[in-house]
């Protein structure tokens, strides 16, 4: 089993900026993708963000320019750095792991932007 580890949500203000790590412990063979999901009140969970192992990035259209998804190999962190956020980015964010073909989900952990 892996666990994920989420840290870093919280309440910001429109235009403020906050960053999410999310640390995967446990049997860890081979993390081949991370990414970043967010599910919004009322609405299905999307994708925000994703890195390979290799470093090739993919976003979400409505995070673009904002939104900045890296990662530690050495830690098994991944982390999403968002900036100019929006009262539209409130949701809960999750991290995703594929570790040798399985994929896990972390707890979540909220954000909140105000207007």
């Amino acid at each position: 089993q892996v666990q994920l580890v989420e840290s870093g949500g919280g309440l910001v203000q429109a235009g403020g900026s906050l960053r999410l790590s999310c640390a995967a412990s446990g049997s860890i063979i081979s993390i081949t993708s991370m990414a970043w999901y967010r599910q919004a009140p009322g609405k299905q969970r999307d994708l925000v963000a994703a890195i390979t192992s290799g470093g090739w990035t993919d976003y979400a259209d409505s995070v673009k320019g904002r939104f900045t998804i890296s990662r530690d190999n050495a830690k098994n962190t991944v982390y999403l750095k968002m900036n100019s956020l929006k009262p539209e980015d409130t949701g809960v964010y999750y991290c995703n792991v594929f570790n040798f073909g399985r994929s896990y989900w972390g707890q979540g952990t909220q954000v909140t932007v105000s207007s």
